[in-house]
């Protein structure tokens, strides 16, 4: 049955590392089927359009498939920590993480912390690009896209003539 983990991830080195608890029914189905399958998304926003066809969304999604391994290198492990807590806390702490907290930190449930790591051996990526002059806001209301020249920005963001 497929299984999806929302968590916090790193991509460093050309791997995504995250991690979570040694136990679990994440860790049981690791020990048959390593394959992964990781997907993120960024959501920039809605871009309207006064033909409700155009109205569209603008975001950044990547799809990767590899093996998950578990990093039992404490230097590995650490690095990546660390730059977790550089992606989403930076500055936050003083002195970097030391290998002692990963190798002894334990929940406050008493399971071991394990730092996991996929290497894709498939990545593929999409984006659609933001044109902020047509972000929609609380608030906007299509007749203020009406009557400006915004319709065709919408349509052709560098208004310039598609004639040729």
């Amino acid at each position: 049955m497929p299984y999806v983990i929302p968590l916090n991830y790193v991509y460093k080195d050309g791997s995504f590392y995250f991690h979570g608890a040694n136990e679990g029914r994440k860790i049981d189905i690791l020990a048959t089927n390593q394959n992964a399958c990781i997907t993120i998304s960024e959501n920039y926003g809605t871009m309207v359009d006064p033909i409700p066809a155009k109205t569209d969304t603008a975001y950044m999604s990547i799809i990767a498939n590899g093996l998950v391994e578990i990093v039992t290198d404490l230097n590995e492990a650490t690095a990546a920590m660390q730059a977790m807590l550089d992606k989403y806390v930076p500055d936050y702490y003083q002195a970097p993480l030391s290998k002692k907290h990963i190798d002894k930190y334990q929940s406050s449930l008493g399971s071991k912390t394990l730092v996991l790591k996929v290497k894709p051996t498939n990545l593929t990526a999409k984006e659609n690009k933001l044109n902020k002059q047509m972000l929609y806001y609380s608030g906007r209301v299509v007749t203020q896209d009406m009557s400006r020249k915004s319709t065709a920005t919408a349509i052709n963001p560098t208004n310039e003539s598609r004639e040729t």
